[in-house]
């Protein structure tokens, strides 16, 4: 357990105490700092040892074929992979001619420490080589989130001794570090080498420059580094480039208590258009911006944006330390992943790795587009745009396969669809509802009536028209989806899945509602009064899957006719089952994967009954093995609405805890952003009960066993509300609203007033007895300290 032996519970900050280097990797993920535009991997400034080297530009990839076994007509012909580009982050140490290398020579102390308050992450180390002597090494690091193109670090070496000390300091930009192999995992990136051609080199005083460029997808990179540094003891400097190296060295004779600070400004940015000298220029110019600042000011600027953050963002844990140190750190995570991504998409790992290849699912749009919603609203704008500005790719996809409007792809970086396997990928057609719920909700947040009548018009018009397509009336006039894959992997290619079916209704009613506020705009569309009474129609008529046997809704049509799995019989170390078994006896199975029918009664509860989801919930609790990371989430915001609160918590520390603790065993390639986010939603949509159906906030918070008080923030309608909860009541107050906010606490429609608290009582749940789970497959019970 990664958290528990090395990293102390603290919470605000991720410290690691000691340096575990078989652990590297996941540290390196763990620590990683992003802005949503660059991405750097918490790797060790010297570069070894490593786990997996990594620093990334958001969109930069390149092309790779996709090889079939068999061809088939609408197969896609090309995957997207995301890019180690060139790296900036390295500072090598040379004392006394020692190459300094925790491997070698004695380690007598090594801290790390993520702070998420300022934005950086600090390192110290105090190091005998293995001549003896004794060095203190001091490092801090961050992505700018308000100087989108820049990177910066602070290095420090001091003589610990009573000698005389010759110290070498190598700054450098690489580019092609050499990656490790592929993986058999499909979860794991593919491994391109050597995927940029050199094009441009430049150096001047302790300036330097490297301009490359991808060989199929064309796009072309730039990276720039700068350097100030102080000491008191002379100090000779040289410079040198080549195709894809560039190094400043730094050298001085050190006496006893002095030291040699660096200081490295580094810039990025990429293009598909500009040309070698314009995006150097743009590098240029972003070093000048850094410099200007200077050290002190990035740092200043960077705890001001965090200050700001939190403010409205914040979640307090009362009773859990652990918990409220996670969902800080989650929190963090997803606040960088699309800080200044600007029209640029959140990746199932942000830029914390390459795991999936750097792709963009339906996870954003679901499950991390909430939490920004309510916190960095201005984030899920750019991702919706960017969304937008792959409808021509989602319309030709459409078109290819038959269908009217834009199908949005399962899995992309640039809004191709890149998967391969076309019963998970091109069949899950939900989420082209997931990026339409997606708009729908943050126009309702923010009132955001330009974005309204422009891109959400838009992504609503083109997913109603998807979904008029793939459907039909029946001869009763019933409206049925079929040969679609919900977001339950292990069963594919069914008939009127739930989830899709209820998604796509709101999904048409949206359309035809925004279609009709913004008539002009609509018809610049094409869309016309009969397109849109149809999809009206469609709507109120869609089949919705009843097992009257069972009382319970089937995931699809015939889903709980399946045989069972046979749980009793699957040995524990043959999960995840996609690894052990064929999808065809999955498929034919009822066993699932992560929370479908579960997460329809999450983001559509509005559709279904209390006793229903109460039902409902159990029946899926006892065939529901959790191998994605994205079902512990879901599973506790309605364990907590339905009753099961302690369960409730079990689930929400899986989810918390995923990367901490590398539940699944690959925060190696990248964390979990979704599950990140989860942790979020199952502490503010869970314990809290906030629902925002049909535009209308409601809360019915209940809080579980060990958790004395929770508090989270808001961001609503320009205003920040907050919701303080206790086991008996809540409180609830806003500041900033133009107007009084109306909501509902636990079925009561209230009204508060700006500047005003209300306090409402809770009231106890009926008590319930705990669903069972697949065996072997039970959440680990919550311990709390």
């Amino acid at each position: 357990m990664i958290l528990q032996n090395a990293f102390p519970v603290e919470a605000w900050q991720l410290r690691e105490t000691f340096l575990d280097v078989d652990m590297l990797a996941q540290s390196e993920s763990l620590f990683a700092l992003s802005n949503g535009h660059i991405g750097m991997r918490g790797n060790l400034d010297e570069g070894e040892p490593h786990g997996l080297p990594g620093t990334y530009l958001n969109n930069f990839y390149e092309l790779r074929p996709l090889p079939y076994a068999e061809a088939g007509y609408g197969y896609p012909e090309s995957g997207q992979t995301l890019i180690n580009v060139t790296n900036g982050k390295l500072i090598r140490l040379l004392a006394d001619d020692e190459p300094f290398d925790v491997r070698y020579g004695e380690l007598r102390s090594h801290e790390r420490v993520l702070d998420l308050r300022a934005g950086t992450l600090h390192r110290e180390v105090e190091w005998l080589t293995p001549t003896g002597r004794c060095v203190r090494i001091r490092s801090t690091r961050l992505v700018s989130l308000t100087q989108r193109a820049v990177a910066a670090i602070r290095y420090q070496v001091e003589v610990r001794d009573d000698q005389p000390l010759r110290v070498v300091l190598q700054s450098e930009l690489v580019a092609n570090e050499q990656l490790p192999g592929a993986s058999d995992d499909p979860r794991v990136a593919a491994s391109l080498q050597q995927a940029l051609q050199p094009e441009h080199q430049a150096r001047n005083d302790l300036w330097a420059v490297l301009v490359h460029s991808t060989k199929s997808s064309k796009l072309r990179i730039a990276a720039a580094m700068d350097h100030r540094y102080v000491t008191t003891s002379d100090c000779s400097t040289n410079n040198e480039v080549y195709e894809d190296l560039a190094r400043a060295t730094f050298t001085t004779v050190l006496e006893p208590g002095q030291t040699l600070e660096l200081t490295k400004y580094l810039a990025y940015g990429w293009s598909a258009v500009r040309s070698v000298p314009a995006i150097r220029d743009q590098v240029a110019a972003a070093l000048t911006g850094a410099r200007h600042a200077g050290w002190d000011g990035l740092l200043a600027e960077q705890r001001a944006f965090l200050d700001e953050f939190w403010a409205g963002a914040d979640v307090e844990v009362d009773g859990d330390a652990e918990l409220q140190q996670a969902v800080r750190f989650a929190l963090f995570h997803v606040m960088q992943s699309g800080a200044r991504a600007e029209r640029r998409p959140i990746p199932a790992k942000g830029l914390t790795g390459d795991g999936y290849d750097g792709h963009c699912f339906w996870d954003t749009e679901t499950f991390v587009l909430p939490v920004l919603t309510y916190t960095m609203p201005h984030a899920v704008a750019d991702v919706l745009r960017w969304r937008c500005t792959t409808g021509d790719q989602a319309r030709e996809r459409a078109a290819q396969l038959g269908l009217g409007g834009g199908t949005f792809p399962w899995r992309t970086i640039h809004g191709e669809e890149c998967s391969a396997y076309w019963p998970a990928g091109t069949a899950a057609f939900h989420v082209n509802a997931d990026i339409a719920d997606a708009a729908v909700r943050y126009v309702n947040a923010t009132g955001d009536t330009d974005f309204e009548r422009t891109t959400g018009l838009r992504l609503l018009v083109d997913t109603a028209r998807l979904w008029r397509s793939l459907g039909a009336h029946d001869r009763d006039g019933r409206f049925r989806i079929d040969g679609v894959t919900g977001p339950d992997e292990y069963t594919a290619v069914v008939d009127n899945n739930v989830y899709t079916n209820l998604m796509a209704q709101r999904n048409l009613v949206a359309a035809a509602t925004v279609a009709e506020r913004y008539g002009d705009e609509a018809r610049e569309l094409d869309v016309d009064r009969e397109e849109m009474a149809s999809w009206r129609d469609a709507a109120d008529n869609m089949v919705v899957p009843y097992d009257d046997h069972l009382r319970v809704h089937p995931q699809a049509e015939g889903f709980t006719e399946h045989a069972m799995w046979d749980f009793e019989h699957t040995p524990p170390q043959n999960y995840p089952l996609l690894l052990h078994y064929p999808y065809f006896d999955l498929y034919r199975k009822q066993v699932v994967k992560q929370a479908d029918l579960v997460l329809a009664m999450h983001l559509r509860g509005d559709a279904f009954s209390d006793a229903q989801k109460r039902r409902n919930f159990d029946y899926y609790e006892a065939i529901t093995v959790r191998d994605s990371s994205l079902s512990a989430c879901t599973q506790a915001v309605i364990a907590a609405e339905v009753g099961h609160l302690d369960l409730a918590l079990d689930y929400t520390a899986e989810a918390a805890l995923v990367d901490l603790r590398d539940l699944n065993h690959n925060t190696r390639d990248g964390l979990h952003m979704a599950s990140l986010a989860g942790t979020w939603l199952a502490l503010v949509a869970g314990f809290g009960g906030m629902r925002d159906h049909d535009g209308r906030l409601t809360f019915a918070p209940r809080l579980p066993g060990g958790i004395t008080r929770l508090r989270f923030n808001l961001q609503y309608r320009g205003a920040r509300v907050a919701v303080e909860i206790h086991p008996d009541a809540a409180t609830y107050s806003m500041h900033g609203g133009a107007r009084a906010l109306t909501f509902a606490h636990h079925g009561k429609s209230v009204e508060l007033a700006d500047g005003r608290e209300l306090t409402l009582p809770i009231p106890s749940p009926a008590p319930q007895p705990r669903p069972r789970q697949p065996q072997g497959r039970e959440p680990t019970r919550r311990h709390t300290r």
